[in-house]
């Protein structure tokens, strides 16, 4: 799927599950719900760091083009080192190790430590990579033809005033794994869930996802799970941008409304 779409499923996923954790009697404060949709929004671009021409790569100038050179080139390396018999050698890491159930964990629980562990300078980092990411996937075009400082600032301020509502007694910095060094430790899921949410949209798509990883089908240890085949679609076809966008925005809204109480 395309960067829009993909932020937008991530959103709705966070959304939803704010629906879920409130009707398990464990619910989310409104700045969680809030800062959770933000992340889950931004880190459902994140798979896609090992493909240069990506939305992400754009995000932060040079610095983003030149992490998603290392991580295609890392993705390629995993993926000739661990391909099975009947899997070809390949060129470019694209929908390799970046769209599987082991680099979603891996780089949740990096994020969940560095808040836990790094204060609020290291909260305020978080907030601010995801909030950008969400701002080029939600608004994708506009993004595009705007200023990336312009970007980048509206990251920033987003990121200062949901960290300092975040830290406000009540609002939620303890949420789900308590207090007592557990601040923040949250941060995580939300990247988490993003990761699997991009690759459950990918295996919407012709291609496919090697979600699964590394764990053998039919003798493939990249074997790229999807729906049948003629459910499949390309990226940015009209299934994706009259179909799915508009019903991830309804889920998202009642999900929404179901976290709150308000339905």
């Amino acid at each position: 799927m395309m960067g829009p779409a993909h932020s937008l499923s991530g959103a709705a996923a966070w959304l939803g599950a704010g629906a879920a954790a409130a009707a398990l009697d464990h619910p989310m404060p409104w700045p969680v719900l809030v800062v959770g949709a933000v992340i889950c929004a931004g880190a459902a671009l994140a798979p896609d760091l090992d493909q240069r021409s990506a939305t992400i790569s754009r995000a932060f100038g040079p610095l983003s083009r030149a992490l998603c050179g290392v991580i295609d080139k890392l993705s390629e390396a995993v993926y000739n080192a661990t391909r099975g018999k009947g899997e070809r050698r390949r060129t470019g890491g694209h929908r390799t190790l970046t769209h599987t159930w082991v680099w979603a964990l891996l780089i949740g629980a990096g994020f969940s430590a560095a808040a836990a562990t790094g204060g609020r300078w290291a909260v305020l980092v978080i907030l601010f990579v995801h909030a950008v990411l969400a701002v080029e996937g939600l608004l994708w075009r506009a993004a595009r033809v705007s200023s990336d400082v312009l970007v980048w600032l509206l990251g920033a301020a987003s990121a200062w005033i949901l960290a300092g509502v975040l830290a406000e007694p009540g609002n939620g910095a303890g949420w789900l794994f308590g207090g007592d060094g557990r601040e923040y430790l949250w941060l995580g899921v939300p990247v988490v869930l993003g990761a699997l949410v991009h690759n459950i949209g990918d295996a919407l798509t012709i291609s496919g996802c090697p979600i699964l990883w590394p764990i053998p089908i039919g003798g493939k240890r990249w074997y790229p799970l999807g729906t049948p085949r003629f459910m499949r679609f390309r990226a940015g076809a009209w299934v994706e941008v009259k179909v799915l966008m508009p019903l991830f925005m309804v889920l998202g809204g009642a999900g929404g409304l179901a976290a709150l109480g308000l339905v």
